[in-house]
């Protein structure tokens, strides 16, 4: 190979082509890095005749510096990136950039220096010292990691490095991992469970493409179950790869998986230091990390010998994502499985409709747990219609629930209400003038965060502190809180009952993996009494303890205008339902609302899912929605909000008449401002017949837009903000 076409991680650029010097030997996947004109690219050596590009002589090609110390890119992964961005409309170059995400795993230093104890002692004891080296036996780290565990300044522990009593140690970075052992720990499995572990452990056997769809209720041993095709991969010396939602779930994953495996799996997700990726993406790619858990960037990363992927929670909106490449994590993972030929299993007790379908045509295997493990019953769910049990003026819970909570209380048993709403209240106004605190990057309200005594932007981020008086008016004294949030409830619990020990459970007071583990371990010990949650705690946890769960407002989630409404809302709400009766006493669910007759709420209150996914895919087939037609979202956006609105005009002007597509807007966005951008939107519903990629890049590629107009392409949308 004496020239090679390279694809290059900036999407500006296209493919290049350079010539190979005599002697270095390059293959399709290699990673290399090559000149453009006075700076240096990195690029990835693409198989030839699959990117476009002109064929230059080969004497006017500039040659390629190096090679790049890590293993090529298998074919399966480089047939993925081709796919995803095919399919969701981006980049080649945006797609590969997610495979090379760790920069440090390409070159750098090999080593790093740690701190641990060395036993000896400072010359003068104080409170903070002597705090920090009890906190620190038996613990390595960095002097940031060890400052936060001993909770003392890093002035501290520099204090105790002068002295002695803490040495540097110098550690490899690309150290191996320990070894997970498949037979550390048997648990006994019910005879379901045993059935279905079988069925999966075959298919890793076989080595082939085998899409599974594990359907299990709330407290079935989901993931006991696919931990036997883990440990069948790991015996045959295969890679497992296992997707979680969200990194707040890693912990009590961790824990499970340690009790089974004998040792932690390598994680991957955005809060691991930058020496941590690289030594989890080298180990992948060199096959001797053996299960990685992470959240949905871990998919593509360079698996040398991938056996088995799972996603767990395949349900899940956040396996979305909704900015640069606009890929459906639970999607791309079947894919995945398709190019290497190998079993992915989908866990969910409230599958996606569209994964039901294809299992219901036969295209997914559909393997199913119909019971709780160990005899415990799924719990009574009750509606509380809120037009006759009225909660008292400014509460938000009703006396059942209320009358409930004081039961548990009394029984010593755990409760969890549910409010996806962040923060204290969603929207702060001043009483005198009415002025509403809107953010001035987004279409808005700022919500108020009472446990950081700001206003806060879920969109943009922009956080600003709660003033003493109206910017309006001036007046003093006069801002009013309207809505509540899961602190307005944490709030009112803790007005109600003070005795109770209340826990605020989101991404906000959980934000980070130790975070949720010190939450974990709180509950467990039976520290917290009553536990107030976003949907952050609608999935993976398990307290034997928590008997009653009350939704606070179960119509939340048919507010907005979601194409998906009704379906996320049964999801949230049977998931949060599962997290009562889990041990050896029952459970009982709660559900506030104002729409008792809703077909969703009342399937909730039956326990008819089959009732409701029918008649929902009897309404997604009427409406040709997914699973039966595409959908397809356009946006266009720009800081000039008449550049913005021309721009989707003109594209609007020469929209393509096609019988199996139909094209509405453009139209403002629902959040017409955001993070400074004007922003329009057109909705697209194709047929399943129709081409839809192929028409939408031919029309869009037929304009030229201004510098300072953006257009997205988001296939199969999940948002309609």
């Amino acid at each position: 190979m004496n020239r090679v076409r390279l694809l290059v991680l900036n999407a500006a650029l296209g493919s290049l082509d350079y010539s190979v010097p005599d002697g270095v030997h390059v293959e399709p996947g290699s990673v290399v890095i090559a000149p453009l004109g006075p700076r240096k690219v990195t690029g990835i050596v693409w198989d030839e005749g699959r990117l476009p590009g002109a064929d230059f002589d080969l004497s006017k090609l500039r040659p390629i510096l190096e090679v790049v110390d890590v293993p090529p890119l298998a074919e399966p992964l480089r047939r993925l990136i081709e796919w995803t961005a095919d399919y969701y409309c981006a980049a080649l170059a945006s797609v590969a950039r997610m495979v090379l995400s760790s920069g440090g795993a390409l070159g750098g230093p090999t080593t790093t220096t740690e701190y641990r104890l060395s036993g000896g002692t400072p010359e003068r004891m104080t409170p903070q010292r002597a705090a920090a080296i009890d906190a620190l036996e038996g613990e390595q780290g960095i002097i940031r990691e060890l400052a936060s565990i001993a909770g003392v300044s890093e002035g501290v522990l520099r204090g105790l490095v002068n002295q002695g009593v803490i040495e540097p140690v110098t550690v490899a970075i690309d150290r191996p991992y320990p070894p997970a052992d498949p037979d550390f720990h048997q648990p006994a499995l019910s005879a379901d469970q045993l059935d279905v572990a079988k069925r999966m452990v075959k298919a890793v056997e076989a080595k082939e493409y085998a899409p599974i769809l594990l359907d299990g209720v709330t407290g079935s041993g989901k993931t006991e179950t696919y931990f036997e095709p883990v440990a069948e991969a790991i015996r045959l010396g295969r890679q497992v790869l296992v997707l979680l939602p969200e990194i707040a779930l890693t912990e009590n994953f961790l824990v499970r998986f340690e009790q089974r495996f004998g040792s932690a799996p390598v994680l991957w997700h955005s809060s691991l230091k930058s020496t941590e990726r690289r030594r989890a993406w080298r180990a992948i790619s060199q096959g001797t990390a053996q299960v990685i858990v992470g959240a949905r960037s871990a998919l593509f990363l360079p698996y040398a010998n991938l056996g088995l992927i799972v996603v767990d929670e395949a349900h899940e909106v956040s396996f979305k994502q909704d900015d640069g490449v606009r890929y459906n994590a639970r999607d791309v993972s079947v894919m995945r499985a398709r190019f290497e030929s190998i079993p992915v299993v989908l866990a969910s007790a409230t599958p996606a409709l569209e994964s039901l379908h294809m299992a219901s045509t036969g295209t997914y295997e559909l393997m199913e747990l119909p019971s709780r493990f160990g005899g415990a019953q799924l719990p009574e769910i009750k509606l509380v219609n809120l037009t006759e049990e009225k909660p008292a003026s400014g509460r938000w819970l009703s006396v059942p629930i209320i009358n409930a909570l004081e039961d548990r209380l009394a029984k010593g048993e755990q409760s969890l209400l549910f409010l996806n709403r962040r923060g204290y209240a969603p929207l702060t106004l001043c009483r005198n003038c009415g002025h509403r605190f809107q953010c001035p990057n987004c279409s808005a309200w700022l919500v108020e965060h009472r446990l950081s005594a700001r206003l806060a932007c879920h969109h943009c981020g922009l956080e600003t502190k709660v003033p003493d008086e109206c910017p309006d008016c001036g007046e003093g004294d006069c801002l009013v809180a309207c809505g509540p949030g899961v602190e307005r409830i944490a709030d009112e619990v803790g007005e109600l009952f003070p005795e109770a020990r209340v826990a605020v459970a989101t991404s906000d007071t959980l934000g980070n993996p130790e975070r949720a583990a010190e939450f974990i371990a709180q509950a467990e010990a039976k520290a917290i009494d009553v536990i107030v949650g976003t949907q952050l705690v609608t999935k993976g946890f398990h307290f034997p303890e928590l008997t009653l769960v009350g939704v606070v407002d179960a119509d939340l989630g048919l507010e907005g205008g979601d194409l998906r409404a009704a379906e996320r809302t049964y999801q949230q709400v049977a998931q949060v339902a599962g997290r009562a009766g889990r041990g050896a006493k029952p459970g009982e669910v709660l559900i506030q609302t104002r729409h008792p007759d809703a077909p969703v709420i009342a399937a909730l209150a039956n326990g008819d899912r089959d009732a409701f996914y029918a008649a929902e895919t009897e309404s997604r087939r009427d409406a040709g929605a997914p699973p039966f037609g595409r959908w397809a979202a356009i946006i266009i956006s720009s800081e000039d909000e008449k550049e913005a609105r021309e721009a989707a005009n003109r594209l609007g002007d020469t929209r393509p008449k096609r019988e199996d597509l139909y094209i509405l807007g453009p139209a403002p966005a629902p959040l017409a401002l955001l993070r400074g951008r004007y922003r329009y939107r057109f909705l697209v519903n194709a047929r399943r017949s129709a081409n839809l990629q192929k028409t939408l890049r031919e029309w869009l590629d037929a304009h030229q837009f201004p510098p300072g107009v953006r257009v997205g392409v988001d296939i199969d949308p999940y948002s309609f903000v």
